[in-house]
């Protein structure tokens, strides 16, 4: 129901296509034969009215209404139902005129001939009738589609009988072969990967840079120690040992005459 009522709506609407200021209306004689209209048979020098043309539509049919410039009344109006049709023909021997069937309401119905100033003017009103009509085939095809979904086009990315593919490996094999050329690095004890050594067989010692000396290696940091090693680093130490005499070969003499005398026992050290 409430699509219904949004068409009806729609056709209700009446919408301006194309407006054109200047526009004139010419008697058209009978056609002797289906040879087409000619716009040259038809007294250009003295047009039967003069005024303005607008074209309108509503729902699927188009309007074409021939109004006066200045008050806008209505002087004849060519409904339109298809295009093109018989409601509009072009001439065969200008673009800049066209005959129109016109209807009063009452049934009946003439033919006019209708002539545009500007060459520009006739290619607009060419150029609204057909947007408008192909926006009506537009729609007509989306509700068609609509009422039957399974009737529309199928995708098919399948394979035909026959049809193969092509796939370029060149690049695959020569990636591969690379990797097969590369040597395994040795291992070390517990399956760790050894790098090789440094080129030209150079030490790894770092290099100064000249002009600068190497700093002086600082303390070495002394670790925590343990019960039994503190109490020994906290028993009394001995005494430095006397300078040597300059005489070098002087205890050498003595020694040989003598027993050695054993040097007397610090006070400090414990003897076990």
């Amino acid at each position: 129901m409430a699509a219904m009522a949004a068409a009806g709506e729609e056709e209700d609407y009446e919408a301006v296509l194309c407006v054109k200021p200047a526009v004139h209306v010419y008697r058209v004689p009978p056609r002797a034969s289906n040879r087409g209209y000619r716009a040259a048979e038809w007294q250009l020098d003295q047009p039967a009215w003069s005024g303005r043309l607008r074209i309108t539509a509503k729902g699927k049919l188009a309007f074409i209404k021939l109004e006066d410039k200045t008050s806008g009344e209505l002087f004849a109006q060519a409904p339109v139902e298809q295009f093109p049709g018989v409601a509009v023909e072009n001439v065969t021997d200008s673009s800049r005129y066209f005959v129109l069937r016109i209807e009063d309401g009452n049934g009946r119905r003439a033919f006019i001939g209708v002539g545009f100033v500007d060459r520009g003017d006739a290619f607009d009103f060419n150029v609204a009738l057909q947007d408008h009509f192909k926006w009506v085939r537009q729609q007509s095809e989306l509700a068609r589609q609509a009422e039957n979904p399974e009737q529309g086009p199928k995708l098919d990315l399948g394979f035909k009988e026959g049809q193969t593919i092509k796939l370029n490996i060149a690049n695959m094999k020569k990636k591969e072969g690379a990797m097969g050329n590369t040597r395994p690095r040795p291992t070390g004890p517990g399956g760790l990967s050894l790098l090789p050594p440094p080129p030209g067989g150079k030490s790894s010692a770092p290099v100064c840079p000249s002009g600068e000396r190497p700093s002086a290696l600082s303390a070495p940091t002394q670790l925590p120690g343990t019960p039994i090693t503190d109490s020994l680093l906290s028993w009394p130490q001995p005494s430095a040992a006397p300078a040597a005499t300059a005489d070098v070969w002087g205890d050498f003499a003595k020694a040989s005459g003598s027993a050695p005398t054993q040097p007397p026992a610090n006070a400090g050290w414990v003897q076990f």
